[in-house]
């Protein structure tokens, strides 16, 4: 075989943010360190995604400093640059944006691999001249592997254990017997987010016999911090993102909007039930191996226009009320149903 059809041996994987997307990189990640050990991964990404990859083996992170020595024009020549020095002879964008492909002009003698967003066909998803399951993102992220010479195979994917909480983690969450529901309420935009007031419904019936354990970022502290009691208890500001995967890992299942923390437990293994507003798993961004009868959606009769775009962000007048037709009592159901099922 002649050097230059040689398989790369030190893959350079570019993903910079944002929460759900880097998250979404480790099942795939894991499926490729097991099926191919003496290949090397280097992740460029921020420093504070760095615990996502802790339990990856031969997997090592650089962290760019984006707004220091790494920014603009000339900082990614100088990052490009601090790469090489690492040995890499191959590089895998699984971001695409104007950065990384700033960045990969430097590197353009590796001949670079970038993720294909498929920008056309969620247009027409959007636009409604489509309605069909578009290629995952996990998938697109596979089959950047794959023209590097790295088909990858994860339909029996792998998951660490649980992870046993440290002492000051204890101290913070207690020990409970019963089941461990983790609820993430908010996501990036209003209308992905179920009304707050359903929400409190469904966290209080399931309180009832289950320990409920409440994710959040530091905006959210004091609004969650309101709900706690003898079953209830917030841990938003309160632990580290590590200490938070450790405690998502005993987790029996989570409850999510369609936003990060579902990433976040799926990467883990955790059986997760999403929430779905002006958005829709069509788009590619259902949290990974999970049952798709975990998703619970708004109503598309009454909303016909769903989902109005990728990421939520964009939306007809009233459709950020949408989610009000998922009843609180069809996700206390959907979630014992899934405890339930554990114990048979």
């Amino acid at each position: 075989m002649s050097k230059s059809k040689l398989k790369p041996k030190h893959i350079l994987v570019i993903r910079l943010s944002a929460m759900g997307d880097v998250a979404m990189t480790i099942p795939v990640l894991r499926a490729f360190t097991a099926q191919y050990p003496d290949v090397k991964i280097t992740v460029l990404t921020r420093e504070f995604f760095k615990p996502f990859f802790r339990d990856l083996e031969n997997v090592s992170i650089f962290s760019p400093d984006l707004k220091g020595k790494h920014k603009g024009f000339f900082g990614l020549l100088e990052l490009s640059k601090e790469l090489r020095l690492l040995g890499i002879n191959a590089v895998a964008d699984l971001h695409n944006v104007l950065r990384t492909k700033i960045l990969k002009i430097f590197l353009l003698d590796l001949k670079p691999v970038q993720i294909d967003k498929g920008r056309v066909e969620k247009k027409a998803l959007v636009n409604g001249k489509i309605f069909e399951q578009l290629k995952t993102t996990h998938q697109r992220y596979k089959d950047v592997f794959e023209k590097l010479g790295y088909p990858i195979i994860d339909s029996e994917p792998h998951f660490p254990e649980r992870t046993e909480l440290n002492l000051r983690t204890l101290e913070i969450v207690g020990k409970d017997t019963r089941k461990w529901i983790g609820i993430a309420p908010f996501a990036a935009h209003k209308s992905k987010m179920y009304p707050l007031s359903s929400m409190e419904e469904v966290i209080k019936e399931l309180s009832k016999n289950y320990k409920i354990l409440l994710f959040g970022g530091k905006a959210e502290v004091e609004y969650l911090s309101t709900l706690e009691n003898e079953s209830i208890l917030s841990i938003a500001g309160k632990l580290s993102l590590d200490e938070e995967l450790d405690v998502i890992s005993n987790l029996d299942v989570m409850l999510s909007m369609d936003s990060g923390n579902a990433h976040m437990a799926a990467m883990l293994g955790i059986e997760v039930v999403t929430l779905w507003g002006v958005t829709h798993p069509y788009a590619g961004f259902y949290p990974f191996h999970q049952d798709e009868n975990n998703a619970l959606l708004a109503d598309r009769e009454k909303f016909p226009k769903i989902p109005t775009s990728v990421y939520g962000n964009k939306f007809p007048e009233g459709y950020e009320e949408c989610m009000k037709t998922i009843p609180p009592k069809e996700v206390v159901e959907k979630l014992e149903y899934i405890l339930k099922k554990q114990c048979s």
